[in-house]
């Protein structure tokens, strides 16, 4: 890769390195220059530009970023389409995060453009959650390391995968002494239960005996036969593999895998296995609500995730998590900081508007001409089914009933425009007003323009980050604007002030700054049918 002053005889194809206006227009950082961009930039006096050019054995920074991604992208993830040279990894159900510490290592070790980053390995994760993202640091990296990171991730299987939760039956066994307060064993019995609840699991039985080795012995091997995970809190701490609760594993015909584990709170802590059913020899911490090395253990087994000895001995690495006295403590009058939560993919919405009256194509509703052998509407609303927007909002106008019908079995929140023939905006602003109150963002799109993909939604999706500067994401296709376009929450109010056909085309000239443009692979979001003609020039393949 070529990188620095370019004269703009040779700027052509190049990527554009930094940010800058040219003739009142806002070339952002990473555009790939066009013919139209090099003469208007001549146009605005400039003789070269910053830039970076592509060699043969160059891979652009999406291209290399999604092909490393799909690589290392396992069970329960799915990897979302590259932008800026960035895929990440999302969630699709809760599970735990399962990847190998070592060969994550050895991608990053590849070259410098080349970075995979992860959340901590064993984390439990949510739906919708960024669980990795690969970024290619430069505008490309060079196909030989590229290549290598692909078969590091794919090697033996995908780098990364989710493990799901499934609900597992746990029987906990408390043991007393004269001494033991009954209200001790009391409340641990809900603090256990809330603890499986939020795994998926369930308490099925809770049992009580004497601190003694015989008894619990008994009560191990029955419980052992029944259940899928035994919890065993003893009256007083595990001091030692020949102890109480190790001895009654062993004397019910078990055995101990390990005792002890780096994590504090949670140290005291013992794995062993009866009649192939693991035995957790729990710490007292367990007691208490607070986070403490047994939810590691614990969480894991609920995703049948097997943990060995050394599993736990490998534990110690973010294992402090008691409060110690040399950490900085809020003051007594302190309220706590908010916690940020985990960082999630985007909630955009999926918007169709499908309310014309179609009043260039004639007597025939466009909406349900035929295209390639289904009405044309319907080919908008599967492309939003089946891209990763969070549920599907459809305005109505012209024909309702019947748009309906040729859109089914779409899955979506119909909603009808009585005023149809006041604009786009009246739809625009029907739709936005029935959308959730908890998106993000929302992805119009119109109903005559079939060529637009489910991959074209979802480039616009990974896109927007109005953090960095992106609340509106505009696809183009060789440097021309078009369809569908993505706006942030913030754009909704001032949706509701739109009026006449022109859509919300007036915010993206007003808040140039906050859009970016998103080339696409295709001249889908160019094309729109609103004649005769074109119909029948789409139909022939033109």
């Amino acid at each position: 890769m070529r990188f620095g002053p370019t004269p703009l005889d040779q700027a052509e194809g190049a990527i554009l390195a930094h940010s800058q206006t040219v003739g009142g227009k806002r070339f952002k950082k990473g555009r790939r220059l066009s013919a139209d961009d090099v003469a208007a930039l001549q146009a605005d006096g400039r003789t070269e530009v910053t830039a970076a050019r592509l060699d043969a054995d160059d891979v652009h920074e999406d291209e290399a970023a999604g092909r490393i991604a799909r690589a290392g992208c396992g069970a329960n993830l799915s990897a979302a389409e590259p932008f800026t040279g960035r895929a990440n990894l999302i969630v699709k159900s809760s599970g735990v995060l399962v990847f190998d510490r070592a060969r994550l290592d050895a991608v990053n070790l590849i070259h410098e453009a080349v970075t995979v980053a992860a959340l901590p390995a064993f984390e439990r994760v949510q739906a919708k959650q960024m669980a990795a993202t690969v970024k290619i640091i430069p505008f490309a990296a060079p196909d030989w390391a590229v290549e290598e990171a692909e078969r590091l991730a794919a090697d033996g299987g995908p780098l990364m995968r989710v493990a799901p939760l499934v609900e597992k039956r746990a029987a906990l066994i408390q043991t007393h002494l004269p001494e033991t307060k009954a209200s001790v064993l009391d409340k641990t019995v809900p603090i256990m239960t809330q603890r499986l609840h939020s795994l998926g699991s369930l308490l099925e039985s809770e049992t009580r005996c004497a601190h003694d080795i015989q008894a619990l012995a008994g009560e191990l091997d029955a419980a052992a036969r029944r259940a899928d995970i035994v919890i065993a809190v003893g009256a007083s701490a595990i001091v030692d593999r020949g102890d109480v609760i190790p001895a009654a594993i062993e004397a019910a015909g078990g055995s101990v895998e390990h005792f002890g584990m780096p994590v504090d709170p949670g140290n005291l802590l013992l794995l062993g296995r009866l009649h192939d059913t693991p035995v957790i020899g729990a710490p007292g911490c367990v007691r208490s609500p607070k986070p403490n090395g047994f939810d590691w253990v614990l969480t894991r087994l609920c995703a049948d995730v097997r943990v060995c000895r050394e599993d736990v001995m490998r534990m110690g690495d973010g294992g402090l998590l008691k409060e110690i006295p040399s950490r900085p403590q809020p003051r007594a009058d302190e309220k706590p900081a908010a916690a940020e939560g985990p960082k999630r993919a985007p909630k955009i919405a999926g918007l169709l508007l499908a309310a014309g009256q179609s009043r260039r194509m004639g007597a025939e509703n466009k909406l349900l001409a035929d295209v390639a052998g289904k009405p044309m509407a319907a080919h908008a609303a599967e492309a939003l089914a089946a891209s990763s927007v969070d549920g599907l909002t459809i305005v109505t106008g012209a024909e309702p009933q019947r748009l309906r019908a040729a859109i089914q079995p779409c899955e979506a929140e119909y909603v009808h425009n009585p005023d149809y023939a006041d604009g786009l905006s009246a739809s625009l602003k029907r739709g936005v007003a029935a959308l959730p109150d908890d998106v993000d963002g929302v992805v119009v799109c119109l109903a005559d323009m079939p060529g637009v993909t489910a991959t074209t939604i979802d480039r616009l999706i990974s896109a927007f980050d109005p953090a960095e500067g992106r609340a509106i994401c505009v696809p183009t296709y060789r440097g021309k604007r078009g369809n569908p376009v993505l706006f942030a929450r913030r754009f909704f109010a001032e949706m509701q002030d739109l009026a006449g056909d022109a859509g919300a085309k007036v915010l993206i000239g007003a808040y140039e700054d906050l859009a970016v443009e998103v080339e696409m692979e295709d001249a889908g979001v160019l094309t729109d049918i609103d004649t005769p003609d074109a119909l029948a020039r789409y139909r022939a393949g033109g």
